[in-house]
């Protein structure tokens, strides 16, 4: 079970901070039901859900863990997925959104971000599939990362370009 000041990533959300513990009546039931109140980081919304929720949950990466994920960046060559069936390549994303799985994410960027760079250099347009599903990615995976390194959701690009660029240079 979480604690009141608990970082967590709650479904397809993201990450929440868990703001109350306590009885809840839940809708159409006559029966109290242990709830955690779930303040998203980063949409403006409160969520209410039972302590034993079938939606995923976990704790949100630390720190450490967010900074070897992104130092692992030079090492990573995720494969973009190709397909011409659309609806192939959207399942083939949204399973990687649904291991809610920072590594997986970052891939999934990546990936998509390098096929977005071959269609523009080839003066073609990124697939709408491929956009909303970095888009997706990208909001997840930035803001856990926001949250863990403490820092704006927006400067995590930023924040990431320039920690790569400093390890290539040999000064990690």
């Amino acid at each position: 079970m979480y604690h009141v000041g608990d970082r967590v990533v709650y479904g397809t959300m993201g990450i929440c901070r868990v703001d109350d513990i306590s009885p809840r009546s839940l809708p159409g039931s006559r029966e109290e039901k242990l709830c955690y109140t779930l303040v998203p980081l980063f949409q403006d919304c409160v969520i209410r859900v039972p302590v034993d929720t079938r939606v995923f949950i976990r704790p949100a990466i630390s720190r450490r863990q967010a900074e070897e994920l992104i130092d692992s960046i030079p090492s990573r060559h995720p494969a973009a997925f190709r397909s011409r069936v659309p609806s192939q390549v959207s399942e083939h994303y949204a399973a990687a959104l649904r291991s809610h799985d920072c590594g997986a994410l970052m891939d999934l960027t990546m990936s998509i971000y390098a096929k977005k760079q071959e269609a523009l250099a080839h003066h073609r347009k990124v697939s709408a599939v491929d956009q909303r599903y970095m888009k997706q990615g990208e909001d997840l995976l930035f803001g856990e990362l926001a949250a863990a390194l403490e820092i704006p959701r927006e400067e995590v690009p930023g924040y990431i370009a320039a920690r790569v660029e400093k390890a290539r240079n040999g000064k990690g």
